[in-house]
């Protein structure tokens, strides 16, 4: 970036401040972090599930391990937050950093409008904006590091862009997400090995439980319709997706794009088009990728059901327009090489495809939750799993808006994994949940400690005890603190090589030794004025 002046480099900086801080200012308020799927707590709880190794498919490891092991320490929902921030910032300081690698690979000189929108293009899109309303927060933020790892890739910088995969892995998706465009982007086959391996340790805490069999990893076939991409206003749907919209949850779009604003995501792939040819190949077919996955899952729905009811983890595919964010390294690159006027076109498209984004995203704005009730049940359990009687996975904040039941990131409570949409069933409840019901129509308490369940606590509040044994935690907690270590790790490496790069830029240069000839190649005139031997 030294080939900026230092008034561009000034505006560059703002902008990318000023486009993170429009999308994540309400996370500043204090409360609980509490949106559709997102339900971060000050100090959540260390159970099976937030370590991955419970009855479901471990969605949300080590996220949700992780989380209950700094809320020990500190408040976990301002944590979440610190993380979401500055991975916002990192995306556009990434982008920053790819478009003038870009432009410099071209031969063309550095353009502050084109930084601007690639800027613009990785941080505030649509995709983005549409999964942070979903309450999708650690997803959001392996989207916004994707330009980041690409710039590392490119430039042979393999402990950034390792250390940029690992912290996109706090989800499974994210880290296939991060995985894939590493490996497009890195250098050389040493460098596509060390971030395979990387990929694969930083999958450890989902991978494990899933391949000790130990959590069901498929989903209903109807779950593939229920998640398939969906049209904005005017768009239709190959359009909304181009432009990186089109989640299934219409309660997750933003006002404007029901409004015909998603047609200008059509406008901005259209500037982008003559650039796109440029992009790498390997990223190229990435995109490809993203955007045919997505496109299958609209067009082909019977087939890619299959996929998702038959094949283990299938789930991880069946929410298809996620994967558009392959696009995103692509669309990044393409913006990087506009001229002026196509980059400013381009920047005004970006902004206008959800001109209300912060508007939309006050719904992030946390709320007061009191657990102190759970607390007490805490207390009682000893680290025993809970289990509330005909009471749903779901919640609904003051404003109706739908969360996750809080008693299930605050307890140990056993959950029944079961999910509806639209009145239409996605996920089945696991067998032992369904084991647990059946034994406590019979009140079979032996039956319920057998199955694990120390505290049942009826809808009138009755609490009743049983002799079970509290669950084994060691495996989850060990594959968390790996990841942990992990990224220690890899922090040391990344900032031990900055430190190197940075040393070997000051250290003095030594002098060539004069050869005692001239330019011309005739021997240089003795200085001692006495004869040459």
């Amino acid at each position: 970036m030294k080939q900026y002046s230092a008034f561009q480099v000034a505006c560059l900086s703002a902008w990318v401040v000023v486009l993170a801080g429009a999308l994540t200012h309400p996370l500043l308020a204090p409360g609980a972090l509490a949106l559709r799927d997102m339900l971060v707590l000050p100090h959540p709880a260390l159970s099976p599930q937030a370590l991955g190794t419970g009855d479901h498919a471990a969605r949300n490891a080590p996220q949700d391990g992780v989380l209950a092991m700094v809320g020990v320490l500190i408040d976990a929902s301002w944590f979440a937050r610190l993380l979401i921030i500055a991975a916002a910032l990192l995306g556009g300081v990434g982008a920053w950093w790819l478009a003038t690698l870009a432009r410099k690979r071209a031969g063309l000189p550095v353009s502050a409008w084109a930084a601007a929108a690639a800027i613009s293009v990785a941080v505030a899109n649509p995709l983005v904006v549409e999964r942070l309303l979903q309450g999708q927060w650690s997803l959001v933020i392996a989207i916004w590091l994707l330009p980041l790892i690409t710039a590392a890739g490119m430039t042979g910088r393999w402990q950034v862009q390792a250390l940029a995969v690992w912290a996109a892995s706090l989800t499974p998706t994210g880290l296939v997400l991060a995985a894939l465009v590493g490996l497009a982007s890195a250098r050389g086959w040493a460098t596509r090995l060390l971030t395979a391996i990387v990929a694969a340790a930083s999958s450890l805490p989902w991978l494990v439980p899933t391949l000790s069999n130990q959590v069901d990893g498929t989903s209903l076939a109807h779950s593939a319709y229920a998640f398939a991409p969906r049209a904005e206003a005017f768009a239709s749907t190959p359009g909304t997706l181009l432009g990186l919209g089109g989640i299934w949850n219409a309660e997750a779009v933003p006002a404007s794009r029901e409004a015909g604003f998603a047609l200008f995501g059509v406008v901005l792939c259209a500037v982008l088009a003559p650039t796109l040819r440029r992009v790498p190949k390997p990223l190229l077919f990435l995109a490809a990728l993203g955007m045919g996955w997505a496109l299958a899952s609209w067009l082909l729905t019977d087939a890619t059901s299959l996929v998702v009811a038959h094949v283990p983890g299938g789930g991880l595919l069946r929410d298809a327009q996620k994967w558009v964010a392959l696009v995103l390294p692509a669309y990044v690159l393409a913006a990087s090489l506009l001229n002026r006027s196509f980059a400013i076109a381009a920047l005004a498209a970006a902004l206008v495809q959800v001109p209300d984004a912060p508007l939309a995203v006050q719904q992030l704005r946390p709320v007061p939750i009191s657990t102190d009730a759970y607390e007490h049940l805490n207390e009682r359990a000893q680290g025993r799993q809970m289990y509330f009687p005909d009471r749903p996975d779901l919640a609904q904040r003051p404003d109706g808006t739908t969360i996750i039941d809080p008693a299930i990131k605050a307890t140990g409570r056993i959950t029944s994994g079961a999910l509806s949409v639209d009145g239409q069933l996605t996920d089945v409840p696991s067998d032992r949940y369904r084991a647990v019901e059946r034994a406590w129509a019979e009140r079979d308490m032996a039956k319920l400690s057998r199955l694990g369940i120390g505290l049942v606590i009826t809808p009138d509040g009755e609490v009743v005890e049983t002799s079970a044994e509290p669950p084994r935690l060691g495996p989850g907690i060990a594959l968390t603190l790996g990841w942990i270590a992990l990224g220690g790790l890899l922090s040391w490496l990344a900032f031990r090589g900055r430190g190197r790069a940075a040393a070997a830029q000051t250290a003095p240069r030594s002098r060539p030794k004069k050869s005692g000839r001239t330019a011309r190649g005739r021997p240089r005139p003795n200085a001692g004025g006495g004869k040459r031997r």
